[in-house]
């Protein structure tokens, strides 16, 4: 009786931590017109002041140890629009926007809206449109709050693990099935659900929209990658690694913007300062390289040592090195 009162117990506890998580104000998720004035964020057990508070402490711990791009005009450029995209979308809390010197074509959010854009992207996007819809996705992240969400679902089945104590089983079967939760958390709460990554797609697709630019743009930099990808397979495994591009991604934001968003006659895809910034970061970028090997390990010539006395040569008479070389007449 009591072990079957502790498994219906789990079993609520896990389908309360999956249900938790639901999408407030879902009928109007796919009103772009709604934008400022519902409320897309996820319940979540973790308040949104906690939730900054962790996400300042994993930026102060990032901003110690990651190198960042400090060049003024780059980094306003960046931020202001980042900044712009989260006017136009269903933030609620402030945005902090940093640029870093890293290779990989990515951006990431921490919760409590710390945003972080690398070099790489901005120098491998081809329009200011396609760097907006990567930056746009990442805000969706924080709107949506997905990290205090999945906080939630964490904390939920560590207590649904905790009547697994209380029910008479084997040793090896209850190490099973510890085991077994244990291995789960990970895969699920590490990185984003798929459910809050198609999510994050659509908000963002939304977002960019909201603020002028051509959505399209954000399919053309998946297609981009993935291009990329097979044509030399395993060169971009570091893209996206939190939430790579699938083809279903692409086809569900193709179908989203198909009939959601209203199609406009004009659409901002670029502009002559992304240019420019994009021509300085990459001059910052080459000139760093340099510095680099400037800084880099350099070899020491020692002086020559006589090896069978242990001293260095004794330095030649100046004035004998000015003679002239004297031929010597051999019998």
């Amino acid at each position: 009786m009591k072990a079957s009162r502790w498994t219906v117990t789990l079993i609520c506890a896990v389908f309360l931590s999956s249900a938790l998580p639901g999408f407030a104000g879902d009928d109007k998720k796919k009103d772009p017109n709604a934008i400022g004035d519902r409320n897309v964020a996820h319940r979540s057990l973790t308040s949104v002041e906690k939730e900054i508070a962790v996400g300042k402490q994993y930026a102060n711990e990032i901003d110690q140890s990651a190198r960042q791009i400090k060049d003024p005009l780059v980094s306003e450029y960046v931020n202001r629009l980042a900044q712009n995209l989260g006017r136009n979308s269903d933030l609620t809390i402030p945005l902090t926007v940093k640029v870093l010197d890293d290779p990989s074509l990515n951006a990431f959010a921490l919760p409590g809206g710390f945003l972080y854009v690398n070099s790489g992207l901005i120098l491998a996007a081809d329009e200011e449109s396609q760097v907006a819809g990567v930056v746009s996705h990442e805000i969706a992240h924080v709107a949506a709050r997905h990290w205090a969400s999945q906080q939630t679902k964490s904390m939920l089945m560590q207590l649904a693990m905790i009547p697994l104590i209380f029910v008479p089983m084997s040793y090896p079967i209850y190490m099973g099935a510890m085991q077994g939760m244990q291995i789960g958390i990970p895969m699920v709460f590490l990185k984003f659900s798929r459910s809050a990554e198609a999510e994050a797609d659509l908000l963002g697709l939304e977002y960019m929209y909201k603020a002028g630019y051509d959505p399209t743009a954000y399919v053309t930099f998946f297609s981009k990658i993935i291009e990329k990808e097979r044509s030399s397979p395993g060169s971009m495994s570091a893209i996206f690694a939190s939430h790579p591009p699938t083809p279903e991604r692409i086809l569900a934001a193709e179908e989203n913007i198909k009939t959601i968003l209203p199609q406009r006659e004009q659409y901002l895809v670029s502009t002559s300062e992304f240019e420019d910034v994009k021509a300085r970061l990459q001059t910052i970028m080459t000139a760093r390289k340099k510095d680099d090997k400037k800084d880099g390990p350099t070899l020491r010539k020692r002086d020559a040592v006589d090896q069978t006395a242990g001293q260095a040569p004794e330095p030649k008479d100046s004035k004998e090195d000015e003679k002239p070389p004297v031929l010597k007449r051999r019998d």
